[in-house]
């Protein structure tokens, strides 16, 4: 019972103090941000322009270096503690509204890198229920029309804030007002609306967030947004939005248009979660996260934002990486694979935050790797090339080798069902690119089952056909066998079945190569990328020519057998990567083999889950083969 109480008040004292942290952080940024928009206020020119409001951005200069001072040791704190510092002396001195806004702005985004803490809401914000919270809450001091004018204004000691302030407006981000919502404002009448549900919270802060912006702007926005691919990919998802501001944005887009985009999202939040492309802050902050958790001794939350931070952070960004960059996309993937097992195993934090840090700096080398300044024509056309290549030849080889036992086996009639299979594959896969282009998008989650699940069937496939035409070239009556038995082993049942297995295995591929081809359609080098596909296509022809035009010459016997070997090195490959989809999209678990081998293409990955389903694959291919042999033996000596 002493040991069940001691282990509870642990668990409790580890959550107070993980809580009393995300407090300190929380409110050490709102001050920040509250300083480099209000600091102007106090002072310009150097001098003193309200003696209250300087001596209120002094005693926050303070109050953020003695919560920096509180928070726990890590590697980057002594950094901001000095930073921190430097913002109290350049206060002290009066310094420029441009200098405190910059070093405030810096500090708060390095803290929060730091120490993370949640940055965004968890799904998008209801902004009719925003309208309907501020007018209950907020209007009698803000005014309905949020620009500061009411009857109790007049009222109050410190005036409400006019949301309609433009200038304002534009340094604040959604997240800014979710802090003040949450914690309020010491010394004023804005007090804390805590109790009230988080969503709630977020609801408000992007409704007070959007009077300042007209409804035209939000109409322009709008179709500024469903025409630049480039603006979402600067808002890849809410929790960029969420700790946008105009201003930011401005530097990029300019500042009518980013006015525009920022009155149509903060009305409409949903539009970034419908085109989320992923995105490595997205990784970085749920990495932190994760180790958050895991540090407060929350192991299951842990996981889940580890695998939201590869699912909802990098996985969707991989094709691209691929197509620049394959040897960094794979030490990643590896990486972030170590870390969710990792957790799994319960290792030292210290190690797990170690891991983190490791990810961070292989992040800062996919950042480089995916900017626009490192596209070029060249590495479009070789990703183009190379990704059709490696991931068509795989169903290449096998429809190829459907369509070459057909003709050897005489039945014509039977071909259109695999033909069939194939055109069918490559209209769904149109239909891919469309939606994966124009429409809503697809989740990493879904990318990983649709690959995990198609490979492993295709797998179970291959492994029973492999074993099949083995057994046909040891059978010395094939010939009997062709005339007799193949018009009952070909039925109609029999050909759909050619149908599904045709569409399964050139579908998955083609489902993989849509997603790459998207992502490198965003590049602009569509021209290029055409090109590119253009010559792997008339590659995958001249092998498919040259298969087909030699397995004519073969004899059958042979035919069989060099068929069977292909299908069985096909099922080994399949089986390693459709075990590896699935670990990537959480169904299974991670064991990392420490100094395996990855070779994606054969489908080695180095896990013990993906090695061991190879190795069963294996066994279960020798095992046929040496029943064939037996069963050939057998059948000679009768």
């Amino acid at each position: 019972m002493l040991a069940v109480l001691g282990a509870a008040a642990c668990a409790l004292g580890a959550s107070a103090i993980a809580q009393a942290e995300t407090a300190d952080v929380q409110t050490a940024w709102r001050l920040l941000d509250y300083m480099a928009v209000d600091y102007g206020g106090a002072v310009s020119g150097g001098k003193i322009k309200s003696a209250s409001e300087y001596s209120e951005m002094t005693e926050f200069a303070a109050s953020v270096s003695a919560r920096l001072a509180a928070l726990p040791p890590t590697p980057e704190r002594s950094k901001l503690i000095d930073r921190a510092a430097r913002l109290q002396a350049v206060v002290a001195a009066k310094g420029s509204p441009n200098q405190v806004a910059d070093l405030a702005h810096g500090l708060a985004a390095d803290l929060l890198k730091a120490y993370p803490v949640p940055l965004a809401p968890t799904k998008a914000p209801d902004f009719a229920r925003g309208a309907t919270l501020f007018a209950q809450n907020c209007s009698s001091c803000h005014g309905a029309a949020g620009d500061g004018r009411s009857p109790n204004a007049a009222k109050l000691a410190t005036p409400p804030i006019a949301f309609t302030d433009v200038t304002r407006a534009r340094q604040r981000s959604p997240f800014a007002l979710y802090q003040v919502i949450d914690q309020g404002i010491d010394g004023t009448a804005m007090q804390s609306f805590s109790s009230l549900p988080t969503d709630d919270r977020w609801a408000l802060a992007f409704y007070a967030g959007h009077f300042a912006f007209s409804d035209a702007a939000a109409k322009e926005g709008e179709r500024l947004w469903k025409a630049d691919p480039g603006l979402r990919q600067r808002i890849p998802d809410l929790t960029a939005l969420a700790g946008l501001t105009p201003e930011a944005l401005a530097k990029d887009v300019g500042a009518d248009k980013a006015d525009a985009v920022i009155a149509y999202l903060r009305r409409h939040p949903d539009a970034v979660v419908q085109h989320a492309p992923g995105s490595l802050d997205v990784a970085r902050a749920k990495l932190g996260l994760s180790l958050a958790a895991y540090r407060a001794g929350d192991r299951h939350a842990a996981q889940e934002l580890a695998l939201s931070a590869y699912l909802d952070g990098f996985e969707p960004l991989e094709p691209m990486l691929t197509a620049r960059d394959a040897t960094l996309m794979g030490h990643i993937e590896s990486a972030m694979g170590e870390f969710r097992a990792s957790l799994q195993q319960g290792r030292p934090a210290d190690e797990v935050a170690t891991r983190v840090q490791v990810l961070d700096g292989l992040f800062d080398d996919a950042e480089a790797a995916l900017s626009p300044d490192a596209a070029s024509s060249a590495s479009t056309f070789i990703g183009a090339l190379t990704i059709l290549l490696r991931e068509g030849l795989e169903a290449l080889l096998i429809v190829v080798a459907m369509i070459a036992f057909l003709r050897k086996a005489e039945r014509p009639e039977v071909l259109p069902y695999v033909h069939g299979g194939w055109i069918g594959a490559l209209a769904a896969g149109a239909v891919t690119w469309a939606i994966a282009t124009y429409a809503i998008g697809i989740s990493g989650a879904s990318r990983e089952l649709t690959e995990g699940f198609g490979s492993l069937f295709a797998a179970v496939v291959l492994l029973s056909v492999g074993i099949w035409m083995h057994g046909k070239a040891q059978a010395d009556q094939w010939q009997r066998y062709i005339r007799e038995k193949m018009s009952r082993a070909l039925s109609r049942q029999s050909a759909w079945f050619l149908f599904g297995l045709a569409f399964i295995v050139v579908y998955r591929e083609v489902f993989e190569t849509i997603l790459f081809y998207a992502a490198l359609w965003t590049q602009g080098n569509g021209g290029i990328m055409l090109a590119g596909a253009g010559s792997a296509v008339l590659l995958l022809g001249l092998v498919a020519w040259a298969m087909l035009r030699y397995s004519r010459d073969l004899p059958i016997a042979k035919f069989f057998a060099y068929s069977a070997w292909l299908m069985a090195l096909l099922t080994i490959v399949l089986a390693g990567k459709g075990v590896a989809a699935l670990q990537e999209a959480g169904i299974i678990d991670i064991a990392p083999l420490g100094g395996g081998i990855r070779v994606s293409m054969l489908g080695i990955f180095p896990t013990v889950q993906s090695m061991g389903a190879q190795l069963l694959m294996i066994v279960a291919v020798a095992g046929g083969f040496i029943l064939n042999r037996r069963r050939a033996v057998e059948a000679t000596t009768r």
